[in-house]
């Protein structure tokens, strides 16, 4: 049965909250200031009507927003939606204690979307390829995502006849999504095993839409052309399902802010360095030793950084950071360093960063949470917190990027 609600604040996860007298009831796609009705399930609710709509509602971009739980927030003006994401990273910093001047968001534009991970299953009635209802494991098939580059956009009618032809399972199965310089490259997880025919029926259709490869749980089935992307002026050919920053754009935004915080520092760590898209970058003027767990990630970074000119001299370590950290005796080898970990933050490796004497570090978070949880740590053993700048490159999600630069004094030695 549904009941009237007034909306008074979101929700760290973008959802309304309403306050009732059993606690906070939490209402998607509403607004501060709004009055609905919804039908309530515990402490969630699904939106029935809005009665009174808030002056920030706005109409969203895609048809499928609401049912596909993709986005949270097209319904937001733009404006609010950008402090709104801002205040994320001030309430966590003030959270720990950190009181620092936050910088403006850095904004993301629709349609610049370069990694999608779509959803698809067999049903009786054909192939559905999309992403899930919000909080549920019903899938929806889109025709149109107006986050996504258009090159996605206009594939999703072949992708979806390829999870077609690859899929050998009655689940549900993940298709990652990338756009680089040679082509779209597709990357399948539990689609189930492929019989000797599946595999060249799908490599075929591959080859004839122009898909740089095609890969099932890392395997590569077909690669007519090895899927390569620009860290700055360096081509690294990324391994099956690569992590890459989700728009170039935020990702060149990220990197101007590193590579302005180290610019002087002549030996540089990047920990957590991925395929190298801030390693590759930081090499035009320093020296970079680079730390991954990740073996065909760093493969990618070491053969990119071989072929490139005019590089500063790279390293690379294959090392897990979250069971074996850098110590700060190791670190203290370096005078500038930058760490980009995954949601889980860098606790263990931020205790050894704050007892060394590394003077200039720059660190890259996902989660406004835990990387308040680790700035705290380096505040904590002797750095000064310079700046904090949130980057949006999930558009109309919860989620933000922020860089803090952190300065320390050099200890003689």
């Amino acid at each position: 049965m549904s009941a009237r609600f007034t909306i008074t604040k979101l929700g760290a996860q973008g959802d309304g909250i309403a306050e009732t007298e059993s606690g906070d009831l939490f209402i998607p796609f509403t607004l501060p200031g709004e009055v609905v009705t919804a039908a309530r399930e515990r402490d969630r609710a699904t939106l029935m009507a809005v009665l009174e709509a808030s002056p920030l509602r706005v109409d969203p971009a895609c048809r499928h927003f609401t049912e596909c739980g993709g986005c949270a927030l097209q319904h937001f003006q733009a404006e609010a939606y950008r402090q709104w994401k801002r205040e994320k990273v001030v309430h966590a910093l003030k959270g720990k204690g950190i009181d620092c001047q936050i910088g403006e968001l850095v904004a993301c534009a629709p349609q610049t979307r370069r990694r999608v991970v779509l959803a698809a299953r067999r049903t009786d009635s054909g192939m559905l390829l999309g992403f899930n209802r919000h909080l549920s494991s019903e899938l929806i098939s889109i025709s149109e995502c107006p986050i996504s580059l258009p090159e996605i956009v206009v594939a999703l009618a072949p992708l979806k006849a390829l999870a077609d032809l690859i899929c050998a399972t009655t689940k549900s199965f993940r298709l990652a999504v990338t756009v680089t310089g040679s082509g779209l490259d597709v990357a399948a997880h539990d689609s189930g095993k492929l019989g000797e025919h599946q595999r060249r029926v799908a490599a075929n259709f591959v080859m004839a839409q122009g898909f740089a490869r095609l890969s099932i749980d890392d395997e590569i089935i077909i690669e007519p052309r090895k899927p390569v992307v620009m860290f700055g002026s360096v081509a690294v050919a990324v391994p099956p399902g690569a992590f890459l920053q989700a728009t170039e754009a935020a990702e060149q935004a990220m990197a101007d802010i590193v590579g302005g915080h180290l610019r002087r520092a002549k030996k540089v760590a990047d920990l957590f360095a991925g395929c190298g898209s801030f390693a590759l970058r930081l090499a035009a003027k320093s020296e970079v030793h680079a730390v991954e767990g990740d073996a065909a990630a760093l493969s990618a970074l070491d053969r990119g950084s071989r072929f490139a000119t005019g590089l500063k001299r790279v390293t690379s370590e294959r090392r897990d950071l979250f069971r074996r950290p850098l110590t700060f005796k190791e670190l203290n080898a370096f005078d500038g360093l930058v760490f980009d970990p995954p949601r889980a933050g860098a606790e263990d490796q931020s205790k050894q960063i704050a007892r060394s004497d590394v003077p200039f570090v720059a660190a890259v978070s996902c989660n406004p949470v835990t990387l308040a949880r680790d700035l705290r740590i380096l505040l904590d053993g002797g750095y000064a917190l310079k700046s904090v700048t949130p980057i949006d490159q999930f558009l109309w999600s919860p989620h933000v990027e922020a860089v803090a630069l952190l300065e320390k004094p050099k200890r003689r030695r």
